[in-house]
């Protein structure tokens, strides 16, 4: 069946009309070249999203305070109250696999003052208290020094750990920074640690110009007692923060005296839940990207099965011919189911060629640029490839049937017949 006599006659069928040939190839080129773009562009788009979580833990949830909205045992609504660390204690022992769960404070923010000085350098800056595991929530890169450990906490060592970008605005070039001294609203405290982060927007300009130093210690300095700013929590691997998340909730409204029924006295942020939305979502665009693509393919196809019904209509008297001296039915339906999927692979082919040229394009179009905010590394996957040369294979002897079918059911008489 594979031929060379057999391979130039399909050469010669489908070089007979070029016009024609091309025009029906380029269906599928077509839809294969969009298939593969509008894929591209759904996995840039979501790159570019799941880059703005960062390498902060997806099995997370903060939690802060904000006012009762109710009142409650004897006391008024909108009512403030602090977090305390005995919160943090009641939640470890009482809610079944977490991780992590982190009390944090915070000094600055946006828009805040200058609150750390060195020398004649000064700067507006967020300082949070931490303890350890904030580093396994809020992943960083130590890039000198070290970070936070136990022994800081429990001596209440009034130590920092500063970003690159602190470093840069407080510090000339090339000067050693360990070991050197900053004062954070008055209190001294020495630096052992610098850090970088890495984030979508390159250096992560305010990922970088945050101060860590051991939550004792900050408490200490800054006379807050007991109390907890905000908490980062993380469930273990396998259970869902969302899942234990009105537990969590709970404890703290029975330890801080709010009604039960108080929906707004508790904030939080539940990470997961927003990251399985995003999840869903893009699952949603990969179901579109292939259906749209399908169908475009799909039309393309069907002019293919289309032009090969009027090649099989031009040559009824040759195939009259060739079935009056003997070639089986067979023969006849292989040849015509040769010619369309060598037709559709050739097209797809050329589909996912300048699909690929274009995908290289785009992405150099961006390093060059620089960073897009929500989109970033279009690509497709091996696996796409793949699949589009398997539907390239089907959809070429879907083309070719019906035409092969219709070309064996002539008669040799009547095929003799046609003028």
């Amino acid at each position: 069946m594979f031929n060379k006599d057999r391979w130039k006659e399909i050469i010669e069928v489908l070089t007979g009309n070029w016009f024609r040939t091309v025009l029906t190839a380029f269906g599928v080129f077509w839809g294969i070249l969009i298939l593969i773009i509008l894929l591209a562009a759904g996995k840039g788009l979501e790159n570019g999203i799941k880059a703005d979580f960062g390498d902060i833990a997806t099995n997370t949830m903060f939690m802060w305070s904000r006012n009762t909205t109710k009142e409650y045992q004897g006391l008024p609504k909108g009512r403030s109250y602090n977090f305390k660390l005995e919160d943090v204690e009641s939640i470890n022992q009482e809610v079944p696999n977490l991780r992590f769960i982190s009390p944090r404070n915070q000094l600055g923010g946006f828009r805040g003052a200058n609150n750390v000085v060195r020398g004649l350098h000064t700067g507006a800056f967020n300082v949070y208290g931490d303890f350890p595991e904030i580093i396994n929530q809020d992943p960083m890169t130590i890039t000198s020094g070290r970070f936070i450990n136990q022994s800081d906490i429990n001596e209440k060592r009034k130590i920092a750990i500063i970003g690159e970008g602190v470093r840069s605005e407080l510090y000339e070039k090339g000067e050693e920074v360990i070991g050197t001294y900053l004062k954070i609203q008055g209190v001294n405290f020495m630096v052992i640690g610098t850090y970088k982060k890495k984030t979508n927007d390159g250096d992560g300009e305010e990922g970088q110009k945050q101060i860590f130093v051991p939550f004792t210690a900050f408490s200490q300095a800054f006379n807050r007692g007991n109390d907890v700013g905000w908490m980062a929590i993380t469930a273990n691997d396998g259970t869902s923060i969302t899942s234990v998340k009105e537990k969590i909730v709970s404890v703290v409204k029975r330890n801080r005296k709010i009604h039960p029924d108080d929906q707004r006295a508790v904030g939080y942020f539940d990470l997961y839940e927003q990251y399985n939305r995003v999840e869903s979502l893009f699952g949603a665009m990969r179901f579109i990207a292939y259906f749209v693509g399908i169908l475009v393919l799909l039309s393309g196809i069907i002019g293919v099965s289309n032009i090969m019904l009027i090649v099989v209509k031009e040559r009824t008297k040759e195939i009259g011919i060739r079935r009056a001296l003997g070639e089986p039915p067979a023969s006849i339906r292989g040849q015509i189911l040769l010619e369309s999927i060598f037709l559709t692979i050739i097209s797809g082919m050329l589909g996912i060629v300048f699909g690929a040229l274009f995908i290289f394009g785009i992405n150099a179009l961006l390093d060059s640029a620089g960073p897009v905010d929500m989109f970033m590394n279009p690509s497709v996957s091996l696996g796409v490839v793949v699949g589009a040369l398997f539907i390239l294979v089907v959809s070429g002897l879907l083309a070719g049937f019906i035409p092969a079918q219709s070309a064996i059911k002539v008669r040799p008489i009547e095929a003799l017949r046609t003028e």
